[in-house]
């Protein structure tokens, strides 16, 4: 499949959170869910100043894209472990009377030819609605995500979201932005990438790319390749191939004012692993800057240590080391594309992004600094 984006400016999606309740509340629960080609993963939270309080949290491996590439279908099987799945976060929705909520399916209900029959057996079984949403939204709400790590001194921004199913990447401008303003600046965004922001600075959304391939679509599609170094090279350079068309501020861009941005759990993983983690610490990875030899040096230990060695590493974890040579494939082609030697590292992505947009809509979040 080829990469997706729009021809123009007015392709860029409109807001779609649903609408506000009349009175918002500020103490109201929110929850937020995304639904991935490998893992179901939740979050419930409280508005808290200008950011929010995480309350409850529930992540399993659901496995939508097993077989995928193949059938063009969902499993049953994996159709069974995602209602289980909903039935959990169901059960948390009413321990913490969540009164708003999103929840939302990406890349690999957009390409299955039976999503909806895994999304009528989700609402039958458990009574929840689940929306597909397009690479366009998921690409924003990402972003909006990472507002909180946006440096002052950046002018030029790119946030890369690495998935199970697809990567996405998006450009912004925000040189023009006065520097205090800037986190704010990208926060706007889920009004819509080109959402007028008022008498506010705005972000301007250069360009942005989805790339139907993610950590379990790579995988995947190289599968049959014999010889862990052979299979890692071959990914890496057929997604750097795929970022070809994704060129701005290419030859111009400063070093100094540059600064990439990197959300998934292969990013993750690899911050974990380059700070020595036995059992993973958020506090200690959110927003964590890494060089590229840093990044390099951990993506070598993986190959030298080859599978065996990867499944027993407790800093990688059961649940990504099937899935953390593609998404270090993925990684070190987007150092090698960039001019900069830094990736800021978010755990955070699509749910964060769910849960801004939700409250920003409803006015619950001070105007105040992140």
């Amino acid at each position: 499949m080829p990469a997706k984006r729009p021809t123009g400016a007015g392709a860029f999606p409109k807001a779609v959170e649903p609408p506000a309740p009349p009175v918002a509340n500020p103490v109201a629960t929110y929850a937020a869910l995304d639904l991935g080609t490998n893992s179901c993963r939740m979050l419930v939270a409280q508005p808290k100043g200008s950011q929010f309080h995480v309350i409850d949290s529930f992540s399993k491996s659901v496995q939508l894209g097993q077989g995928l590439e193949d059938s063009g279908r969902i499993s049953r099987a994996s159709m069974g472990r995602t209602v289980q799945a909903m039935r959990i976060c169901r059960k948390k929705f009413h321990k913490h009377n969540v009164e708003r909520m999103r929840l939302v399916a990406t890349e690999a209900c957009r390409r299955a030819g039976n999503a909806g029959e895994l999304i009528e057996m989700v609402r039958r079984e458990t009574g929840l609605e689940l929306e597909i949403i397009q690479p366009e939204e998921e690409a924003r709400l990402a972003v909006v995500s990472c507002a909180p790590l946006v440096s002052t001194r950046t002018e030029q921004l790119l946030v890369v979201d690495i998935g199970g199913g697809s990567t996405e990447l998006v450009w912004i401008d925000i040189s023009r932005v006065p520097r205090p303003e800037r986190p704010k600046a990208i926060m706007r965004l889920h009004k819509g990438f080109v959402a007028d922001a008022g008498p506010f600075p705005a972000a301007k959304v250069v360009d942005w790319i989805s790339i139907p391939l993610g950590v379990a679509t790579l995988r995947d599609q190289f599968r049959d390749v014999k010889g862990d170094g052979a299979r890692f090279a071959l990914m890496s350079c057929y997604f750097e191939d795929m970022l070809a068309e994704f060129t701005p501020y290419q030859a111009g861009v400063g070093r100094e004012n540059f600064q990439i941005i990197g959300t998934s759990g292969t990013v993750t993983t690899v911050a974990a692993s380059h700070l020595g983690l036995r059992r993973y610490d958020r506090n200690k990875v959110d927003g964590l800057r890494m060089t590229t030899a840093q990044i390099d040096a951990v993506i070598r230990g993986y190959l030298i240590m080859g599978d065996a060695g990867r499944r027993a590493d407790p800093r990688i974890g059961r649940d990504r080391q099937a899935l953390i040579m593609s998404g270090a494939a993925i990684l070190q082609a987007l150092m090698r594309a960039w001019p900069t030697d830094r990736l800021s590292v978010a755990d955070r992505g699509l749910r964060e992004g769910l849960l801004y947009a939700q409250m920003s809509a409803d006015g619950v979040l001070e105007d105040g600094p992140f």
